[in-house]
């Protein structure tokens, strides 16, 4: 595991989402395989492929949890999943931080969008057609029918070539087929039928979603440009097969031969220009992110503006640019909450107080704006009022290390040193910090005394121990 973790922080500072990818799948390979029996991969293989998937990627890549972002991405595609047949799977969704143009979904229901696909695309509609697509392979089963194919015999050969699939190009599949064996490589591409069934049958799911069908070849030839223009890692839609420029047409085709009134939708692009926005405020090239901003008049550009400024350190600048967004929207829960953050961070906590109330006030789903709240709380000597604002963000994000550990220090300075040992050693699980996780467990385990305290210490004892064997393993 220590080897693994020393190349997974080679891979996260290169950028190389192939091989990590792979890495991942080769570490679920080390137990027991699980054979297949003679009728096929069925959905309950599906199912626990796409869990343990999840779980791994959940653990080792950074998932966005800014509600902003996280909620948008689970309401697009549950608009998606809602306007097709109904499944057998639960579909879920999570945003992955990295600049790649991708977005890939697993069997079992497990849909995953990249920072980069979001920050890069025009529009919303842009967005669905891209995961159209990639629903209408997990619908149509296409993974589990071409190891079937193949005669597939295990999970993790199944979790071998999702991870080829979803790393796009030849690095992953390359990686892939080394872990596997060269008699399993066909299965670790979607064939050209399969792609050209995604499209078709995507296209379907857009339109039915009430989507404009044009903004499916609009998406993919955003993405085409944009990886020749800089070169970033092409997903494996587009990679897979060099008639790409085919597809597009052959997509477009059918788009002129249908009604007027389905190619003239309008598409609500409100939501999508306030996450990409966010997206470029924090995690874009600072140069290139002013110059965006630089072009609009809007509160958001200016909120933007001052996101940049502060996180280079540009404190005075960021200070007036937080001030013109919010005297161009003093409305807005997310320029209110930002500049909460800012402010809080800055040291000025009546006016991040003020600020951030009335972010909660207008968006109560807003567990980013009440985390900043309970711990303004918390540093002003109030850390019973505190107690709730934290309960309430873990409901939302249970697996945030952050939140926990602020929650730790919290129930500290109240005096349940039992139940701030028991959130420590969650913090230290979902950082993967093995020896300080076994630590904080010992802790836990020590000093928890009351009754409401040996219950939270049980449910941790229970991540804790699936979340070892994952490290064991």
């Amino acid at each position: 595991m220590q080897n693994f973790m020393h190349c997974l922080k080679n891979i996260l500072h290169t950028g190389m989402l192939a091989a990590l990818l792979a890495l991942l799948v080769l570490q679920l390979t080390a137990g027991p395989a699980l054979a297949f029996f003679f009728g096929g991969v069925s959905l309950k293989d599906e199912k626990e492929m796409g869990h343990k998937f999840d779980t791994m990627i959940r653990a080792n890549l950074p998932l966005v949890q800014d509600p902003e972002v996280s909620h948008y991405v689970e309401s697009l595609v549950s608009r998606l999943v809602g306007a097709i047949p109904p499944q057998p799977f639960t579909f879920r969704a999570g945003v992955i931080l990295h600049p790649s143009l991708n977005a890939f979904a697993v069997p079992g229901g497990y849909v995953y969008v990249f920072t980069g696909l979001i920050m890069n695309l025009n529009n919303e509609g842009e967005l669905a057609g891209v995961l159209s697509h990639e629903l209408a392979h997990v619908t149509q089963r296409h993974v589990a029918s071409r190891l079937e194919r193949a005669q597939v015999v295990s999970i993790a050969s199944l979790l071998l070539a999702i991870a080829g699939i979803a790393a796009g190009g030849s690095g992953g599949g390359a990686l892939a087929v080394g872990a596997m064996g060269a008699g399993q490589s066909a299965m670790l591409n979607y064939s050209r039928i399969d792609e050209n069934e995604a499209d078709h049958i995507g296209l379907q799911y857009l339109m039915a979603a009430g989507y404009p069908p044009q903004s499916m070849a609009g998406g993919f030839k955003v993405l085409r440009q944009k990886s020749w223009m800089s070169g970033t890692s092409v997903p494996a839609y587009l990679s897979t097969h060099p008639d790409i420029g085919d597809r597009i047409n052959g997509i477009m085709a059918r788009v002129t031969g249908m009604a007027s009134s389905l190619r003239s939708r309008k598409v609500d692009n409100r939501r999508f220009l306030r996450v990409q926005t966010l997206l470029w405020a924090r995690y874009g090239d600072s140069q290139a992110a002013l110059q965006r901003f630089s072009r609009g008049r809007d509160g958001l550009s200016a909120m933007g503006k001052a996101m940049v400024y502060a996180r280079n350190n540009n404190v005075t600048q960021a200070a007036r640019s937080f001030q013109e967004a919010l005297t161009l929207a003093p409305q807005d829960s997310l320029v209110l909450r930002e500049a909460g953050i800012f402010h809080y961070r800055k040291g000025d906590t009546s006016l991040a107080e003020r600020l951030l109330r009335q972010a909660m006030q207008l968006d109560r789903q807003d567990y980013m704006a009440s985390f900043f709240y309970a711990r303004l709380l918390d540093e002003t000597g109030r850390a019973t009022q505190a107690d709730s604002y934290y309960r309430d963000v873990l409901r939302q994000v249970p697996e945030e290390a952050d939140v926990h550990e602020a929650y730790a220090r919290s129930l500290g300075r109240t005096g349940r040193t039992g139940a701030a040992y028991v959130h420590l050693a969650y913090s230290a699980i979902y950082a993967n910090k093995r020896k300080l996780a076994k630590r904080y467990v010992e802790e836990a385990r020590a000093k928890v005394r009351d009754a409401r305290d040996k219950a939270l210490l049980r449910r941790m004892e229970s991540v804790y121990k699936e979340r070892k064997e994952m490290w064991e393993d």
